[in-house]
């Protein structure tokens, strides 16, 4: 068996974010490929995912049964990297009991109001949950800082109170996987080019995209520092290469049935006084 998705993917103490680590697919074998389609190719990596998510789900509902961990995925990445469509690939055929997904946008004016933790704390899963985030709390020292909403010294500040934070959750019993879907900016170009020619996605297209992207530098310079000042054994960050949704998928899914099966998931003991028990 080769290295551990945990050690292949785990982000550096000095994380860089370079455009052609974006395009790498380490779980792939170079030499299969050779004599596959590009088609052949996603469909493998299309199987090899359906067939880890079956096992995901099943140790899901140990872990809705046990209620003995929380589980907390965060996703966070530039616009198409895949947050959305890595929740509908990995978690479609699994069991809503315990499991739950939370999109974080803009914040309300309620939100606004209270400490910038506030709106995340109190979607962190519980007891046999797996709780999804689709951005974070990692916003507030993300795009505030691209903006100059706060500057160097509140945004170090904030990255104390995250590992504080994170440390809190950790110890209370909370398994916290980070996960930075990495993508180069060509191919979000191409991605953002397909939903304008594509009718039936246009929907899914953001004028503030193109504003975002135009700031693509100084994001990945953020996304470095952020992942590099929040990075501890019991909160990880993984970088992720995003450019194939199809060796993506099959990555985090990797990534996220190496840590569960690693929790000793068991369904409780049978009851002793249920036993013989008869229903009439």
């Amino acid at each position: 068996m080769g290295m551990s998705a945990r050690t292949l993917f785990r982000a550096s103490a000095k994380p860089s974010l370079r455009e052609e680590d974006a395009r790498a697919t380490p779980l792939r074998d170079a030499n299969q490929d050779e004599k596959l389609s590009k088609a052949e190719i996603k469909q493998r990596d299309r199987a090899l995912t359906a067939a880890l998510t079956a096992q995901i789900a099943v140790c899901q509902e140990k872990l809705y049964a046990q209620r003995k961990h929380k589980v907390l995925l965060v996703l966070q990445g530039m616009d198409t990297s895949g947050k959305d469509g890595t929740v509908t690939a990995l978690f479609t055929g699994i069991n809503p009991m315990g499991l739950r997904a939370v999109g974080f946008k803009a914040p309300t004016s309620a939100e606004l109001a209270r400490d910038y933790l506030w709106r995340v704390h109190q979607h962190v899963p519980v007891w046999g949950e797996i709780a999804i985030f689709n951005r974070s709390h990692y916003e507030d020292v993300l795009i505030t800082r691209v903006q100059d909403m706060i500057d160097e010294n509140e945004c170090k500040r904030r990255y104390a109170q995250i590992r504080d934070f994170e440390r809190m959750l950790s110890e209370t019993g909370t398994i916290i996987i980070k996960v930075f879907l990495h993508i180069s900016k060509e191919e979000q170009r191409e991605r953002l080019q397909e939903r304008l020619d594509d009718p039936e996605k246009q929907w899914k297209f953001d004028a503030n995209d193109m504003v975002q992207r135009q700031s693509w530098d100084e994001y990945q310079r953020v996304y470095e520092a952020a992942i590099g000042a929040t990075d501890c054994d019991h909160a990880p960050w993984y970088i992720i290469p995003a450019d194939s949704k199809t060796h993506r998928n099959l990555a985090i899914a990797s990534l996220l049935l190496e840590i569960v099966q690693d929790l000793d998931l068991k369904f409780p003991q049978p009851a002793p006084e249920l036993s013989g028990l008869r229903i009439t």
